[in-house]
């Protein structure tokens, strides 16, 4: 796709980074975003929802950030879990690069910033969290969503935010019909208009 859109491979805007303060984990932090990427200007209100609901990620294995963007998701999976492997996937360049600067800067070794065929075929996640790019329309996103959920450890959950307005019950009624008996699917919480949505594989 072309044009500045967050999920564009390559944003058309300028590069101009910009230092930003945010708290993540509950503890402040500053760190790099820049035009292009999603919510630049700060911790993004889904995100935010989606942070104060999930449970503690698993200690260790592979964790999963579907569309990090410049990072908050990641980063924050990285603090909890430092003996974790956590994958930020993106397909926007700039969000690659402003999570791995992030992670690098904040000494986090254990965050691979990737774009999605980079991650190896063989590996299962013990989490995914993330708050996926809905704009991107949903045949896409079901595409990508379609890629990722069954790649969970048997046992493991997903949690994925979604705004109400943007179709976050009708995405729910979806990954019940798509993703079948092997895994169980429920709305956990509501909060500012957006909900988190639990994807258990049994």
């Amino acid at each position: 796709m072309s044009g500045d859109h967050y999920f564009s491979s390559v944003p058309g805007s300028e590069w101009k980074p910009k230092r930003i303060e945010v708290v993540l984990a509950g503890r402040p932090f500053e760190v790099t975003t820049a035009g292009g990427v999603f919510s630049p200007d700060h911790v993004d209100g889904g995100t935010e929802v989606l942070l104060r609901t999930v449970p503690e990620p698993p200690p260790s294995g592979n964790l999963l950030d579907i569309g990090c963007g410049w990072g908050p998701i990641a980063l924050t999976l990285a603090l909890a879990s430092p003996n974790a492997t956590v994958y930020a996937v993106d397909v926007n360049e700039r969000a690659l690069d402003l999570v791995q600067a992030n992670a690098d800067q904040l000494h986090m070794p254990n965050i691979i910033a990737c774009r999605p065929e980079e991650v190896p075929d063989d590996i299962e996640f013990a989490a995914v969290w993330s708050n996926p790019p809905i704009r991107v329309g949903k045949s896409e996103l079901h595409g990508i969503l379609h890629t990722w959920l069954p790649r969970l450890e048997p046992g493991a959950n997903a949690h994925l935010v979604a705004a109400k307005n943007l179709g976050a019950d009708s995405l729910q009624r979806w990954l019940e019909s798509v993703l079948g008996p092997g895994f169980a699917v429920h709305r956990i919480d509501t909060a500012k208009g957006f909900r988190v949505i639990r994807v258990r594989r049994r």
